[in-house]
């Protein structure tokens, strides 16, 4: 293959065939991409937080973390392909994953079980809000594919923060 038609390839539009329009196609993609880097920064501090987890409630805490780190998990192959299928592309690295996320970062060398839990509760209900919005989006478009995973996500990520809640919970 010539350096040339390498080049050409390399620049040529992904033009995936959908009923999407072009402006759908961009706008939901761009959102897919936004919320699968929020979806690993949640995925990844969930897991920080399972190994780093302590005290007389260690394994209940432990296996909780890493069953909802694997439910969290299971969506970032499918957010990644339903931008790709329906032309758009999706993340590409790392560094790609924290210029978009919106869900913060732990990085702290000790956080409490209680301190664990409340931030990934409130965590996943920011998670839910953002997938509320791009479950909007989707909407304005038609796009009922991509709502309908959403609104599967939305019920488990308020699950999720259900028995957060539950755990964190102080009796008055």
């Amino acid at each position: 293959m010539s350096d040339s038609t390498a080049k050409n390839r390399k620049l040529a539009p992904l033009a995936t065939p959908s009923d999407l329009g072009t402006n759908a196609v961009k706008d939901i993609a761009a959102a897919l991409t936004t919320l699968l880097a929020d979806v690993f920064s949640l995925y990844l501090k969930t897991k920080n937080f399972h190994w780093h987890m302590s005290g007389p409630h260690f394994r209940d805490y432990h296996l909780l973390l890493d069953e909802h780190s694997d439910q969290i998990f299971a969506m970032t192959d499918e957010l990644a392909e339903r931008a790709r299928k329906i032309g758009g592309t999706t993340l590409r690295s790392i560094g790609h994953i924290s210029r978009l996320q919106r869900i913060p970062d732990n990085d702290a060398d000790f956080v409490t079980p209680e301190d664990m839990l409340a931030e990934l509760r409130e965590d996943n209900k920011q998670l839910i809000s953002l997938m509320r919005e791009t479950h909007d989006l989707c909407d304005e478009h038609n796009d009922v594919a991509t709502a309908s995973l959403l609104e599967n996500w939305i019920d488990e990520a308020e699950r999720r923060t259900w028995f957060l809640f539950e755990i964190t919970r102080r009796e008055r």
